[in-house]
């Protein structure tokens, strides 16, 4: 077979009956393969596979769907998402596997290369492996849901996200703080908002003058004045101690976790109310201020400041110049007695 060329510059190009040639080439040798890969075996094998994909994408779809199926009183929200996480990235993985091992890639070398591989992601990536461990030990504890208002670590905010990595909570003023879950294991958390009930604590105090028994029958009766109050528990009221202007006294008050700032309020106002009604009164620190009317009282007052400050000066002054004449009166007196000698009028 002769290849003819055509030359131009250093380039040689093929003439359309070498094209052909190559294309019928190529066309052969696909047919000749597609013949000796359509068999039954590869037929069956291929249908295999198809099947088993279609098996795991199925049973991947039933497990998302009955785990959203689930109520939210026993699979909260956050549960369900980082659920549905671990189901996707275990979904992916079985097929990475499977689609590897059709090419007859060994799967125990992957995982030797993936052991060596994690061991070192491990050493590089302590902070983030240890906020991931944390996060499941919060989702397996319970001990928070979204909507809930916690403090951790001096924060305090309602919870917006629960992640893998931390817990998104957006503060009374609106702010946005992220809290690593380490943080969350490793600290004391308080979560406000956990039982469905809360107890409000107001402390006040009375005159010495008031009898103790009136006191503590006046306030126990400021909660029927709240209808935010529950009945069930029933408020509490105890004395607190003897304080140096008045007796302490405490009135605690239980309320539903949603009617927190109502309750607050209307228990101040009931105490208030009760007490101006009883004629009992609250104490309260006292300070007098005097008022100067006109410049010139305010300048005989600063005067005689004056004169207070300096009458001790002059009086030290006076002691010291008696002192001194009385000194001098003695000196005067023993030099004459010296000059006069009796005898010397014989």
């Amino acid at each position: 077979m002769e290849e003819k060329t055509i030359e131009s510059g250093n380039t040689l190009l093929h003439s359309d009956h070498t094209i052909k040639e190559d294309l019928n080439w190529a066309y052969e040798s696909f047919t000749k393969w597609l013949k000796g890969f359509a068999t039954w075996d590869n037929f069956f094998r291929l249908l295999g596979v198809l099947l088993i994909f279609f098996a795991l994408m199925a049973v991947y779809k039933v497990i998302v769907r009955s785990i959203r199926k689930i109520p939210e009183k026993k699979l909260p929200a956050h549960r369900s998402v980082i659920i549905l996480k671990f189901v996707k990235y275990i979904y992916y993985a079985i097929l990475i596997m499977f689609i590897l091992s059709l090419f007859g890639i060994k799967l125990s070398a992957i995982w030797g290369a993936a052991g060596v591989a994690g061991i070192a992601v491990a050493f590089a990536a302590q902070t983030s492996v240890s906020n991931i461990i944390s996060g499941v030990f919060v989702v397996a504890e319970k001990t928070l849901k979204i909507g809930d208002l916690i403090n951790v670590a001096g924060e305090t905010g309602i919870v917006d996200t629960i992640g893998l990595l931390s817990v998104k909570v957006h503060t009374l003023d609106n702010q946005m703080i992220r809290i690593p879950n380490s943080t969350i294991i490793n600290s004391t958390l308080r979560n406000t908002s956990f039982f469905d009930k809360r107890r409000l604590d107001v402390k006040v105090s009375v005159s010495y003058d008031t009898d103790m028994e009136t006191a503590l029958n006046v306030l126990a009766e400021a909660p029927k004045y709240c209808k935010d109050t529950l009945k069930d528990p029933e408020p509490l009221v105890w004395f607190d101690g003897f304080g140096d202007s008045g007796i302490n006294m405490t009135l605690a008050v239980w309320f539903k976790k949603e009617n927190f700032l109502a309750a607050k309020n209307e228990t101040f106002i009931a105490i208030k109310r009760v007490y101006d009604e009883a004629g009992i009164e609250i104490p309260y620190n006292k300070l007098d201020v005097k008022v100067y009317d006109s410049e010139s009282q305010f300048i005989a007052g600063a005067a005689r400041k004056t004169k207070a400050k300096a009458e001790p000066k002059t009086k030290q002054i006076d002691r010291r110049i008696r002192g001194k004449s009385k000194a001098t009166k003695n000196l005067i007196e023993s030099e004459s007695a010296k000059e006069y000698d009796p005898d010397d009028e014989h």
